[in-house]
């Protein structure tokens, strides 16, 4: 019942929903960058409840299976083989036990794989992790959760916690090659550079020229960038003078102007707290977004009003109710092909 990493990609880490409740005790929330693909790729593969997925950066693993197994991948559109066969990303399928998964980097645009940063794997049942307060989102810099706090390494051996029987992997097979799947538009999956923001709490405290320099000029992500932020740079922005402010709880998507004035956008590794002016936020509904962008592509900002944000995030959630409904005999058909 396991896998073996032969090869473990630039960066690939065990993620789940985050480390909720537990900022005031200093540890960062983590969790996915795309919360997309993470309820996708696990719905896919069937996980009622989503499992923590392995979200990869730039491109995956290469692992082999030693035991059957249904999978999904999500997100940017990595290259996906079996075998040196192709397969589709955003729908499921059987990996035979002996076979060997290669997940390689998104097409080139341009000499460039431009906005496919990152793709979550989701596997049928989970496989076995640490956890650590509740979560086995990994925590790259305490080294908490998914496997010992680290990135996946060669050799690693991955514990699948079910496996399908193996008098079953026919029918499934032919059952996930045959099934159609239909996903939203809706669901932001496509690449774009155009970020929807609100205003920050501090907002008011840069005048309207640097407020119309903000929204108005092009910014790049550069290339000291991770998961912890995105590091802007354009045109540098000045706060009222001599402004002091007390560190506060940061939040996924925060936009932080720090003294040099090039802005910082807080992403799922962020710290704890910050007392840097918070300029905007990012509206949740394209975090997603945001996370498959690459150091080197420049962001279109636009202000949206909250109400404007809220409606839009409510316009996604409705999306994923229908699909799960029509996903319903694909989790059903997983369910039944499972070992007691």
């Amino acid at each position: 019942m396991s896998l073996l990493v032969l090869k473990p990609g630039p960066l690939s880490v065990f993620q789940d929903a985050g480390r909720h409740g537990y900022q005031a005790y200093g540890a960062p929330v983590c969790g996915v960058m795309d919360q997309v693909a993470y309820r996708l790729a696990n719905a896919l593969v069937g996980n009622r409840t989503p499992l923590p997925v392995l979200e990869m950066t730039l491109s995956g693993p290469q692992i082999k299976f030693e035991q059957n197994a249904c999978i999904a991948v999500c997100g940017a559109p990595f290259s996906l083989r079996c075998d040196k066969r192709p397969l589709a990303v955003n729908r499921p399928h059987l990996i035979r036990a002996g076979q060997i998964l290669d997940i390689g980097a998104a097409p080139m645009l341009n000499g460039r794989p431009q906005g496919h940063a990152r793709a979550s794997l989701a596997i049928a049942g989970g496989v076995q992790l640490t956890t650590s307060m509740d979560s086995a989102s990994t925590d790259l810099k305490s080294r908490m959760g998914g496997i010992q706090g680290r990135a996946l390494a060669k050799d690693d051996t991955l514990i699948l916690n079910r496996t399908i029987n193996a008098t079953a992997v026919d029918a499934l097979d032919n059952f996930l090659d045959a099934f159609r799947i239909y996903l939203p538009a809706g669901l932001g999956l496509a690449a774009r550079r155009h970020i929807r923001i609100t205003r920050g709490v501090h907002w008011t405290l840069f005048d309207t020229r640097q407020q119309a320099l903000f929204l108005n000029s092009p910014y790049r992500i550069t290339a000291n960038s991770d998961r912890m932020g995105y590091r802007l740079d354009g045109p540098s922005l000045e706060p009222e003078p001599g402004l002091q402010i007390l560190s506060e709880p940061t939040a996924f998507g925060t936009i932080q102007v720090p003294p040099d004035g090039l802005p910082i956008i807080l992403m799922a590794d962020r710290q704890t707290t910050g007392g840097y002016p918070k300029i905007a936020n990012v509206a949740s509904v394209d975090l997603p977004v945001l996370a498959r962008c690459l150091p080197g592509e420049r962001l279109e900002l636009t202000l949206i009003s909250l109400d404007e944000a809220h409606q839009i995030f409510r316009q996604r959630e409705a999306l994923f109710a229908p699909l799960l409904q029509a996903l319903a005999p694909l989790t059903t058909k997983i369910a039944a092909a499972f070992s007691e």
